[in-house]
């Protein structure tokens, strides 16, 4: 990369081009070379399962349109294929722009990529098409005849200078971001014929110090929407593809900061380099078919068949003497476009949506009363099916209980969850002795004192009359939060793998086993790792283990025990915890 101005390093750079060369061939060995060729090729395969899991979500929602007892239902099809039509559009831009810097850069190495299709000595198998123009073209990198060849690629994607981006890669950051932001707007923003009206706005987030700040930066983005989004149904989905089609811009990398498409193309053999585009390639259509099933699943599509329709009705299980009762009647066969109809005594229920009917009666008689009626759905041809439904309710005498949903005793520095009944009272109240309880929804927090036990007293109140009744006082026991266990990647102390799977881990984490069921996080400030046999430990500070740390994971032999301190601090608690495992 030489000529014009340069600077130091680019001159060091260039005075070193012939012994990079010389270490290229004693140390890029065909086996090397030939490990991409099959990496791309499994790129391939799941980047073609992404594609036909897309087509197939397309491919249902068109079916749809053929119903034609249902017309509604119809126009809110061809309404949503109009989004899909849109996806498929960003998504094949991408993809031919990646296809055409392969194509590219190998042509600029000297390589011949006329298509011929299973050639063993043809590069191209199946070229790029318009008429499928999600499809990526079908390489056999196993014909590329200088596979180590990395100065073109290098050249193409990133430019002259590491620092300034100005070869292809440039546009393709652009456009892959631009993608990102397309993408999550045509999937959180719709109107349907006769539905709700939604409306998402993504913002570009490229800068982020690791995974868990990214994951906040998009929650708080998403927020940013307030209502105007689905926030019910949207948001993990937005969440999921916006996450995943994200990458850190600028980066600290050889004493420099340096673009990702820097980083990913530096050096990388012309092979490698395509693996690379292919995995973007993947991830695009990953992207794509997550949001058309998505979108798919907001109108039933026949995806699945019945052999036997069913109706299910169910309440509350038990109610208090003069309580009002709720019972949701429904067929097991949901569509959202096909109401029931629902019957209670003898006469219609009016409160019929989300594919159930809602029939309300008064508690009364005995220990026990039994609601019954009938539910009515249509099946494609207009003929109704009806079926009979039942729904037995106890009747309860008015009393209070606590529970704790995650634990048996309370926690201090923890907020534990705690839910509290009063039956045959419109409102629970719960005060505590030696422990602050915080509502939240219909929950308690409670944050426990010094003492070693606490008092929960449950009470119930009425709107009515507004009188309060307390209805029993429950001790817990208090105690401090226990320490976390450290992890090797998913391998906890005492559990044994083989030498590859050791070899795998690449970060060291504080958490609570399964058998510990509080939600609460810790951060890993500093760990230290040793393997028996090895000439010294290797230590370092955050949650990914060093290059070094890597490379003494290696190293570990059957027999070994792979030895881990780490120092944590987190909710509740701080200190030091140790790790052993055992390499088979």
């Amino acid at each position: 990369m030489g000529g014009g101005k340069e600077t130091p390093r680019q001159k060091m750079v260039g005075l070193m081009y012939l012994v990079l060369m010389a270490l290229l061939a004693l140390n890029v060995t065909k086996a090397v070379l030939d490990a991409f060729v099959a990496i791309e090729k499994n790129l391939q395969v799941g980047t073609l399962a992404q594609l036909d899991r897309g087509d197939s979500a397309i491919a249902d929602l068109k079916e749809a349109t053929q119903e034609k007892t249902n017309p509604e239902k119809v126009k809110k099809v061809e309404y949503y294929l109009t989004i899909t039509k849109k996806i498929d559009e960003a998504s094949a831009k991408l993809i031919k722009e990646i296809d055409e810097i392969k194509i590219n850069c190998m042509e600029k190495m000297g390589e011949v990529v006329a298509p011929a299709d299973k050639n063993e000595e043809a590069i191209v198998w199946v070229p790029y098409s318009e008429k499928d123009p999600c499809r990526p073209a079908l390489l056999h990198l196993m014909a590329v005849q200088a596979k180590d060849g990395y100065d073109v690629p290098m050249h193409e994607i990133i430019g002259e200078d590491l620092a300034t981006i100005t070869g292809s890669g440039k546009q393709l950051w652009e456009d892959y971001n631009k993608f990102r932001g397309e993408i999550c707007e045509l999937v959180g923003t719709y109107a349907p014929p006769g539905g709700k009206s939604y409306k998402f706005k993504t913002t570009p987030i490229n800068k982020y110090k690791d995974n868990l700040e990214l994951e906040k930066l998009v929650d708080k983005m998403i927020d940013a929407n307030g209502e105007g989004y689905n926030k019910n149904d949207d948001r993990e989905v937005l969440k999921e593809i916006y996450i995943k089609l994200s990458k850190n811009e600028l980066e600290e990398h050889e004493e420099m900061e340096m673009h990702w498409i820097a980083r990913t193309f530096d050096h990388s053999p012309i092979v490698a380099a395509i693996a690379s585009l292919t995995a973007l390639q993947q991830e695009i259509l990953a992207a794509r078919a997550t949001a058309l099933q998505h979108i798919k699943s907001r109108v039933s599509t026949g995806e699945y068949s019945f052999n036997k329709v069913m109706a299910l009705a169910y309440g509350p299980a038990s109610v208090a003497q003069g309580e009002d009762i709720e019972v949701k009647v429904m067929m097991a066969a949901f569509d959202s476009d096909n109401q029931p109809t629902v019957t209670y005594n003898g006469s219609n229920v009016s409160d019929v949506k989300d594919g159930y009917g809602i029939v309300k009666a008064k508690a009364s008689g005995g220990a026990e009363m039994t609601l019954k009626g009938t539910v009515s759905i249509k099946k494609k041809t207009g003929e109704p099916k009806t079926e009979p439904w039942e729904c037995k309710v106890v009747i309860m005498k008015p009393q209070g209980t606590v529970s704790l949903p995650d634990m048996n005793v309370v926690y201090r520095g923890y907020p534990n969850r705690i839910v509290g009944v009063a039956s045959g009272y419109e409102e629970t109240i719960l005060s505590g002795s030696n422990i602050q309880l915080t509502k939240k929804g219909n929950e308690y927090l409670g944050s426990p004192g010094t003492g070693k036990e606490c008092f929960i007293t449950v009470s119930g109140r009425n709107k009515a009359n507004n009188k309060t009744v307390q209805l029993g006082k429950y001790p817990f026991r208090v105690s401090g939060m226990p320490s976390p266990a450290a992890f090797l990647g998913t391998l906890g102390t005492g559990q044994s793998a083989g030498k590859s799977s050791i070899a795998a881990m690449t970060k060291i984490s504080a958490k609570y086993p399964p058998e510990i069921p509080l939600k609460a996080e810790f951060n890993v400030e500093t760990w230290e790792i040793s393997v028996t046999g090895a000439p010294r430990p290797i230590s370092g500070k955050g949650q990914s283990l060093s290059p070094e740390a890597l490379s003494l994971l290696k190293q570990a032999k059957p027999g070994a025990k792979v030895s881990i301190s780490v120092k944590y601090r987190g909710m509740g608690s701080s200190g030091f915890i140790a790790c052993i495992i055992n390499v088979q």
